[in-house]
C-alpha cells in the first residue's frame, strides 16, 4: 500500500500513530456543482494527539487537526443529495495545520478555525468515532492524567494487535517475544520485538513502516551494540550485512533488564555470526596507521553510544582547522590548526576567563558551559539543507531565522570562538569525502527566507581556499588525517570520550558542562511524576548529552613522522626500508617449513637463544645440558653438562665468546666457548633463578628468581667474570615469584613479570619502580618490548596475550587464545606465540591479524626466538625437540 507523504516527523514529540482509514475529505461549504472538484480522496490517520488527513493528490496539503483544538467531533447528521455516504465525521477545529502544500517542504501553515467532513469509505463510523472521542478526552486533561490515559489507550490497542504466524518460515521457532520502540532520528515507533531461531523481527503496531514485519536473518547480523537512550541503558542497535532498508535497526526497550535479556538471548543463537572486532584491535590499528583518523573517530563515537539514528547522541567530530578566511592554506603549517588539547570553550582565553569567573561564583552543581558541543539542534543546524523535514519537526513546523542559520563556515567558527553560549563541535559530514559535501548545498531548492542584508539563504558560503563543497570536505579530510592532527588527536579524545570528560581532570581541562548532560546524574526510572519527568526528558533530548566514557586513562598517541609503507591500500608506520622488506617476507608467506630439528636434549627445553650471526641456536633444558647447533651446517656444535640441576636461561656474550647460563641451583654460570668449560659459578639468589636478561647497551645483567627478587649486576670486569660484591648493583623486590624479564631497546627500563599476573616496570637509571600493572589473571610467562619502546607485549597462563601502551597504561590489544601461553617474541611487526598445546601462532601486529597457526610440538612450546636477520624462528618444546622454521613464500 502506498504510504503517501505522511511521516511520524509530522507529529508532536512522543505522539503515537495508530492506524488509518480510507476517506474522502470535503469542506463544509461544498456544493453539488463543486463537489467533484473539491473532494479529496485520501487516508485519515488516527494518532494519539491528532488526526491527520493525507490526500492522494500530492499538490494538496496534509491537514493536521490537534484533538485538543477540536471543539466538535461527531457523526454528521446533515442531508445532501450529492454526498452518498452514511459514515461521515463532522469536525470543527479552532486551529489546524497545513503541511507540505504543493508537495514542497516549507514551514507549516497554522490556520484558525475550520470545518471538516470526512466520508469514511469502509470503516464503521461508531467504532471510529468512539476511538477519536476517547483520545480527545485525554487531550483535555492535565499533563499527568493525560499521559496516564493515553498510555492506557496505547497499551490496550497494542495488546489487540495480532501476530500472523504465516509471516514465519517453515520450522522457524519463536525464542523470545517482547515490546519496544524502533528509534529513528526524532521519532520512536512502538512495536513487537520477536526473536526466532533464525531471525530478528520487529512488527510495528501501525502501518508506517515499508513492511508490516521487519526481519533480519541472524546470519546477516555483523554487530550488536548496547546503547544508551535518553541517558538510560535501554537501547540496542543491530548492524546487518544486508543492503536494504533494514540494514541497521535501532530499538529501545522498557528497561535495562529487558534490553539485556534480549541481547543475551540473541548471542546464544547458533545462526549468529558476528564480526569479531575488539576495541583494542581498532586502537592498535589506528596507532599503526592501518585505520584512518576518520574511521577511528566513528568507531570511538559508536563506543560512546553516538549513532546517526539518534540526534540526541549524534557522532561528534572536532574542528581541526582555524583559518576559514585565507585564499589558500598550507596543511603543513602548524598555526593553521586548532588546539586539540582544549575544548571549544577554552580556545579563546578572554572568553574562558569570563566563563571561569561565572563558574567560580556559581553554587553547586557548577558548570562552565551552559550549552553543549552536540545537540539535536546543532546537528540539524549543519544538516538542514539535507534534512529540512527534521528541522521542521524539531522546531514545531518552522525553520530558524535566516540570519541564525548555517550560512558561512567562517562566521560559524568565529561565533564558536567568541559567543558566550556557542561551543559546538562538528559532525562527520564535514570529513566524509564519499558524501561530497552535499549537506552544504541547497539542492532541494528549499525557501529558507532572506537575511537582513536582503540575500536569500542558499548554499553555505565556503572559505576562499575551497573551490566547492567537494573540495572543501576533501581539504578538511586531508587536515584530519595530517601528521599534525594525528599526533594530537588523542588529546581531543581524552576530552570527549576519555579521562578528562568528568571529575577533577575535567575541571583542570576547563571541560565541565551542565550536570544533567552526564550519565548517572539523572535516574529517569526513579521519577514517576510526569510533571518532573517530562522537563528532564526535554532537557536531555534537546540540550546535549556527554558521550559514555570510553577510556578512563590517557589515550595512546598515534605514530607519525616515520616512513610509511603501503599495505593493501592503507598506510602503515614502519621504521626503515630494510625492516619493510623483512616484514613483507613474513607478511606474504603461505606457510612455514621446518628447516631442521634437533632432538638431543633428554628433558624439556627451557630457553633458546639465537646468535648474532643468525646461524647458531643455543639451548638449555631441564636435563642440565647446554647445546649449540648450527643451522647452516645442520649439526650439533657443542654439548655441555652444566651442573646437576635444571637450567632456566642462556645468553651469548659474543665479545667475550662466553655463554651465561642460569640454573635452578640459584647460580649464574659462565661457560667459555674457547676453553669448553664453566669458568665461573656465582651464587646469585636465595632460590632458583627462573629468568635472565642481558642489556647490551647498559652492560647490565638482570636475574629473576623464585625468591621474588630481581638482582641487577654490573657487567663483567676485565677478566670476563662477575664478582658479586663488586658487581651487584641493587635488588628489586616483588610480591611473588619472578617469571620473566624484558629490557626496553635503550635499556633504560626493565619489565618484570610475576607469578600473580603483575608486571613491574623499573627505572634502571633511578633504580626505582616506575609503574606497576595488573595485566594477567594468572602467571605472566613472557614479556617483550616493541622496537620503539612505547609498548610492551605479554602473555600468560590465563590464555591471553596483551599489548600495553606504556605512556598511558592502556591495554591497546588483548586476545584470548585456546590454551595457556608459554612464550612470545615481538620484532615490532610480527608477534610469535607458543602455547601449552604445542601450537605456534604468527600474528601481524601492524594490521592486527593472525597470519598462521599450526601444531609444531607434541606438548607445550616452552621457548622461542627469532634470528636477527628475521629468516628463522626457533622453537623448543616440552617434547625435548628444537625446531628451526622458515617462511614459505
Amino acid at each position: 500500500m502506498d504510504k503517501g507523504r505522511f511521516s511520524l516527523l509530522l507529529l508532536d514529540p512522543g505522539e503515537i500513530y495508530f492506524e488509518d482509514f480510507s476517506a474522502v475529505f470535503v469542506t463544509s461549504d461544498v456544493t453539488s456543482t463543486n463537489y467533484d472538484y473539491k473532494k479529496q480522496d485520501g487516508r485519515l490517520k488516527l494518532c494519539s494527539k491528532s488526526l491527520v488527513f493525507d490526500p492522494k493528490d500530492i499538490s494538496k496539503p496534509l491537514i493536521k487537526l490537534p484533538l485538543k483544538e477540536c471543539k466538535v467531533i461527531e457523526e454528521w447528521k446533515g442531508k445532501s443529495k450529492f454526498i452518498k455516504s452514511n459514515a461521515i465525521l463532522n469536525i470543527i477545529c479552532n486551529r489546524y495545520i497545513e503541511m507540505l502544500e504543493g508537495n514542497e517542504i516549507t514551514p507549516y501553515k497554522f490556520c484558525d478555525y475550520g470545518k471538516f467532513l470526512f466520508l469514511l469509505n469502509y470503516a464503521n463510523i461508531n467504532d471510529c468515532l468512539s476511538q477519536i472521542l476517547q483520545l480527545q478526552r485525554a487531550s483535555t486533561l492535565p499533563p499527568l492524567e493525560q499521559s496516564n490515559m493515553i498510555s492506557a489507550i496505547v497499551n490496550s490497542r497494542h495488546a489487540g494487535v495480532e501476530f500472523n504466524p504465516l509471516w514465519l518460515d517453515l520450522y522457524e521457532k519463536i525464542i523470545m517475544e517482547t515490546q519496544g520502540e524502533k528509534i529513528d532520528p526524532l521519532v520512536r515507533n512502538p512495536g513487537r520485538i520477536m526473536l526466532t531461531n533464525t531471525k530478528f523481527c520487529f512488527q510495528p503496531y501501525n502501518n508506517i513502516e515499508f513492511s508490516p514485519f521487519l526481519r533480519i536473518d541472524l546470519g546477516c547480523i555483523k554487530r550488536i551494540v548496547k546503547r544508551r537512550f535518553l541517558l538510560q541503558h535501554i537501547g540496542l542497535e543491530i548492524y546487518s550485512k544486508e543492503n536494504d532498508n533494514t540494514a541497521d535497526i535501532y530499538i529501545a526497550l522498557s528497561n535495562q533488564k529487558a534490553r539485556d535479556d534480549l541481547y543475551d538471548c540473541i548471542l546464544t543463537q547458533s545462526d549468529l555470526k558476528l564480526d569479531t572486532t575488539e576495541k583494542d584491535v581498532m586502537t592498535l590499528k589506528w596507532q599503526n596507521g592501518i585505520v584512518s583518523n576518520y574511521d577511528y573517530l566513528m568507531y570511538i563515537n559508536s563506543l560512546g553510544d553516538r549513532t546517526v539514528n539518534d540526534l540526541t547522541q549524534y557522532p561528534v567530530f572536532p574542528w581541526v582547522l582555524s583559518d576559514y578566511k585565507s585564499g589558500s592554506i598550507d596543511l603543513n603549517e602548524p598555526d593553521l590548526y586548532r588546539d586539540l588539547s582544549k575544548p571549544v570553550g577554552a580556545l579563546n582565553p578572554s572568553r574562558l576567563e569570563k566563563l571561569m569567573d561565572r563558574y567560580n561564583e556559581m553554587p553547586e552543581p557548577k558548570y562552565m558551559y551552559g550549552s553543549h558541543y552536540s545537540t539535536p539542534g546543532f546537528v540539524l543546524y549543519y544538516l538542514v539543507r539535507l534534512y529540512p523535514q527534521y528541522m521542521l519537526c524539531l522546531q514545531n513546523g518552522r525553520f530558524d531565522l535566516p540570519d541564525r542559520m548555517f550560512n558561512s563556515c567562517a562566521d560559524v567558527y568565529k561565533n564558536c570562538l567568541n559567543n558566550m553560549a556557542d561551543f559546538k563541535e562538528l559532525i562527520p559530514q564535514f570529513y566524509d569525502v564519499e558524501a561530497e559535501g552535499k549537506f552544504l548545498v541547497n539542492s532541494k531548492g528549499i525557501n529558507f527566507g532572506y537575511r537582513d542584508s536582503g540575500v536569500k539563504v542558499g548554499d553555505v558560503k565556503l572559505p576562499p581556499w575551497a573551490d566547492g563543497p567537494k573540495h572543501f570536505v576533501q581539504i578538511l579530510r586531508d587536515a584530519l588525517e595530517s601528521d599534525i592532527v594525528s599526533k594530537n588527536l588523542h588529546s581531543w579524545i581524552d576530552l570527549i570520550f576519555g579521562y578528562k570528560q568528568r571529575g577533577e581532570e575535567a575541571v583542570k581541562a576547563s571541560n565541565v558542562f551542565h550536570y544533567m548532560c552526564y550519565e548517572g546524574n539523572v535516574d529517569l526510572d526513579s521519577i514517576t511524576d510526569m510533571h518532573q519527568r517530562h522537563p528532564l526528558e526535554v532537557q536531555i533530548m534537546e540540550f546535549g548529552q556527554v558521550p559514555k566514557q570510553v577510556f578512563n586513562v590517557p589515550h595512546p598517541h598515534r605514530k607519525v613522522g616515520q616512513i610509511l609503507l603501503e599495505v593493501d591500500q592503507v598506510t602503515m608506520v614502519v621504521e626503515t626500508d630494510i625492516e619493510c622488506d623483512k616484514y613483507q617476507q613474513w607478511k606474504n608467506f603461505t606457510s612455514i617449513e621446518c628447516v631442521t630439528k634437533f632432538h638431543t636434549h633428554k628433558g624439556p627445553i627451557s630457553c633458546i637463544y639465537m646468535s648474532d650471526d643468525s646461524d647458531k641456536v643455543i639451548s638449555v633444558g631441564q636435563d642440565s645440558k647446554m647445546k649449540i647447533f648450527s643451522i647452516v651446517n645442520n649439526r650439533q656444535m657443542r654439548s655441555a653438562n652444566i651442573g646437576n640441576m635444571p637450567l632456566s636461561g642462556c645468553i651469548e656474550v659474543s665479545k667475550l665468546n662466553t655463554v651465561m647460563v642460569s640454573s635452578w641451583d640459584n647460580s649464574i654460570k659462565m661457560y667459555d666457548l674457547d676453553f669448553g668449560r664453566v669458568t665461573q659459578s656465582v651464587e646469585a639468589h636465595e632460590d632458583a633463578i627462573t629468568c635472565m636478561i642481558w642489556g647490551d647497551k647498559s652492560n647490565l645483567l638482570c636475574t629473576g628468581s623464585s625468591d621474588c627478587t630481581v638482582r641487577v649486576w654490573r657487567g663483567f670486569n676485565e677478566h670476563g667474570t662477575i664478582k658479586p660484591i663488586q658487581c651487584l648493583i641493587c635488588q628489586l623486590d616483588h610480591n611473588s615469584e619472578v617469571t620473566c624479564l624484558a629490557f626496553d631497546p635503550q635499556n633504560l627500563y626493565l619489565a618484570v613479570g610475576t607469578e600473580d599476573g603483575e608486571v613491574y616496570v623499573w627505572s634502571m637509571v633511578e633504580r626505582n619502580l616506575h609503574r606497576k600493572y595488573q595485566v594477567h589473571a594468572a602467571s605472566v610467562k613472557s614479556l617483550c618490548y616493541s622496537p620503539d619502546g612505547d609498548k610492551l607485549a605479554s602473555c600468560g597462563s590465563d590464555k591471553s596475550f596483551k599489548i600495553l601502551d606504556l605512556q598511558t597504561g592502556m591495554s591497546v590489544y588483548t586476545k584470548t587464545m585456546d590454551s595457556g601461553l608459554r612464550c612470545l617474541k615481538w620484532d615490532g611487526f610480527l608477534l610469535l606465540l607458543g602455547n601449552e598445546d604445542g601450537v605456534l601462532y604468527v600474528w601481524d601486529i601492524i594490521e592486527v591479524k593472525l597470519l598462521y597457526q599450526n601444531k609444531v610440538h607434541e606438548g607445550p612450546i616452552n621457548a622461542l626466538d627469532i634470528s636477527p636477520d628475521k629468516k628463522y624462528v626457533a622453537t623448543g618444546g616440552e617434547d625435548h625437540q628444537i625446531c628451526i622454521w622458515a617462511p614459505i613464500l
